[in-house]
């Protein structure tokens, strides 16, 4: 913990240049590390009792170093170093196009694992899924294809396939088997499994067009003012903590909701935390993109993000061709609110709570249809003059980086001056070491 804190203030007093938490906390770790090494050789101190010291400084930076997102001020920020690692596992998804039931694919049970965590397929199936197209997984798909308005074939068909792979909320879509997306009115209608499935169906049911949780959770009405608070294992900057105060008031501005951020994490209302793979909570997170983050519905107030993506936390959305994959931070923080405040997911694609976001999009303006959801739960904000502005969702055009990692200017950064001189000490350390 005292590390924690102590990393930031002495990059501070090093004039260093703003960068990554992630960055800031391994880089400021191998300048230590190297400092250490640098006096080990000393001929002052005692090689057995530094080198003790050196190795048990290293392996407490193993076991204690925290977890940290990456952040950007834009895209063209990011370094080309950070490739996109996203479609390892979800890519894949496209080799099994055209798949139709009946067939037996090799891999297809992994279709049917991603559609069992977004709610498609049941959790009392079992998860030791098969590689057979059988009838659990034509209802699913079909589900899916009538949620998201896809022609419903039943099938794996292209159109299918390029929307799943798109990066998403990992809330479910589907809980108990109520789907919580399908627009229009009041709707249930069964979707036959077959025998071996037990025969159990999937019910419909919606609300207007925006959708709710099952039971309608919300805030009880004592607990309309809301605190929030970060994890402190990460360390933000202002202005990355500016972006979800700008996210909450878009919600607090058309309801009768307020939110303030404190400093108690094990008190506040709402507790936001940037995580990577199993964290603890049922839900693991899968690397860049894939699931971007989740939140769970009221009076719960877990808010969690996946801390592999390349978060973009000023808007401009500007990226290089095929390198990066940035996520609007802010755009994320919207949704997922909505989640905290007890909405469900959203068929209609303009929607705030539209479940699926693609790289080099911004959405964070709420349709008249998530104002219409949110006051329904707490009402309006007195102050609302009842109109909503319009959903500004901007895709800005690729470009290709070419900085380097040395800054947006082609100038050496703080971090990148750091690692020069803690090589430098390293190399000095060396001989110091090993040489008579």
């Amino acid at each position: 913990k005292h590390l924690q804190t102590a990393l930031p203030v002495f990059s501070s007093n090093l004039s260093l240049s703003k960068f990554s938490p992630k960055i800031l906390n391994i880089t400021s770790l191998h300048f230590l590390f190297s400092s250490f090494f640098f006096l080990g050789g000393l001929p002052l101190i005692p090689k057995t009792t530094m080198r003790f010291c050196v190795f048990g400084f290293l392996s407490l930076i193993l076991i204690v170093s925290p977890v940290s997102a990456w952040f950007f001020p834009n895209s063209t920020a990011i370094p080309p170093s950070l490739r996109n690692t996203t479609r390892v596992f979800w890519d894949a998804f496209s080799n099994f196009t055209g798949c139709h039931h009946g067939q037996n694919v090799d891999g297809l049970h992994r279709i049917k694992k991603y559609f069992q965590r977004f709610g498609y397929i049941p959790e009392t199936f079992s998860t030791n899924f098969t590689d057979d197209f059988d009838d659990v997984l034509k209802a699913a798909v079909e589900l899916y294809q009538r949620n998201f308005g896809l022609n419903v074939t039943g099938e794996l068909d292209t159109l299918t396939i390029k929307h799943i792979v798109i990066p998403r909320c990992g809330n479910p879509d589907v809980v108990n088997g109520t789907s919580l997306m399908h627009g229009g009115r009041r709707k249930t209608f069964e979707v036959n499994f077959s025998p071996r499935g037990g025969g159990r169906g999937v019910r419909l049911h919606t609300v207007k067009r925006y959708t709710l949780f099952p039971g309608e959770p919300r805030w009880p009405r004592d607990r309309r003012d809301l605190t929030y608070a970060f994890d402190p294992s990460n360390p933000l900057t202002d202005e990355v903590k500016g972006v979800f105060a700008r996210a909450f008031g878009r919600w607090s501005d058309v309801t009768a909701l307020n939110f303030t951020r404190v400093d108690s994490f094990s008190t506040s209302d709402i507790t936001i935390g940037f995580y990577t793979g199993d964290h603890g909570d049922g839900e693991p997170f899968d690397g860049v993109l894939g699931t971007l983050a989740h939140a769970f519905s009221p009076p719960s107030g877990k808010f969690h993000l996946d801390a592999d993506e390349n978060w973009v936390v000023s808007g401009d959305l500007e990226s290089f061709l095929s390198v990066t994959a940035a996520v609007d931070l802010e755009s994320v923080a919207v949704h997922e609110i909505g989640h905290l405040l007890g909405l469900g997911h959203s068929s209609v694609e303009e929607s705030i709570m539209y479940p699926t976001i693609t790289t080099g999009k911004r959405k964070v303006d709420l349709t008249n249809d998530d104002v219409e959801g949110i006051q329904y739960l707490y009402g309006a904000n007195p102050n609302f003059n009842g109109t909503s502005p319009p959903s500004t969702t901007t895709t800005t055009t690729r470009q290709r980086d070419t900085t380097g990692g040395f800054g947006a200017a082609g100038r050496i950064d703080g971090s990148s001056r750091l690692t020069i001189f803690s090589l430098l000490l390293s190399t000095v350390g060396f001989f110091l070491w090993f040489l008579p």
